[in-house]
């Protein structure tokens, strides 16, 4: 095996995905700012789920909100629905894993909010029980996803946003998933904070 080419490809393919998700993209994740900072500004607060690496983005967001992401600013209101877990194993014990994240939304979750739900496959079924309990309670829904959508895709209302990338492999999703989390930053720091560079 030939480990640097290999790893160059890994590069290679990860860049192309990107560039092959900008002009798709860009759009939904100008609406899913739009849709956050107006949450905020209203006294809202992001709740954010998924599982393995996506349970990882959705803590990155939450911790580049309540903290920062490239400037100071004041704290924003996020909660990562991945980082308790006495409360994650009790959901899970007591109602099944499918749960975890639905019941928090519901506790936590008031109309208004939102919820950023990550799949890659877009077939999570806790993600997707998640996302029933956020239209229940009026909470709108960001879904960041893979390949076709899968079941999320097909569940969203007209006012939710739909940041669907469109690769087959896990590895090249979530990288992009991370670029698109990144991009929710800085623009809602833009917005909120008047940068124009």
């Amino acid at each position: 095996m030939n480990l640097i080419a290999r790893i160059k490809q890994h590069f290679q393919d990860s860049a192309q995905t990107k560039l092959d998700a900008s002009e798709l993209l860009a759009a939904p994740i100008a609406q899913a700012i739009e849709a956050m900072v107006g949450c905020l500004l209203n006294n809202g607060k992001i709740l954010a789920c998924g599982n393995g690496g996506s349970a990882a983005d959705a803590q990155h967001l939450a911790a580049e909100l309540v903290g920062r992401f490239e400037a100071e600013r004041h704290e924003l209101a996020a909660i990562a629905l991945t980082t308790d877990t006495s409360i994650m194993t009790a959901i899970g014990n007591d109602y099944g894993f499918k749960m975890v994240f639905a019941k928090q939304v519901r506790a936590l979750g008031q109309p208004g909010d939102v919820l950023v739900a990550i799949s890659t496959s877009g077939n999570s079924p806790n993600v997707i029980e998640a996302i029933n309990a956020a239209h229940e309670n009026e909470l709108r829904v960001v879904a960041l996803t893979g390949k076709d959508g899968g079941a999320i895709g097909e569940m969203l209302c007209d006012s939710d946003v739909h940041i669907c990338v469109p690769a087959e492999r896990t590895a090249r999703i979530q990288e992009t998933h991370l670029l698109a989390i990144h991009c929710l930053c800085d623009g809602i720091d833009g917005l909120l904070m008047g940068v124009e560079e």
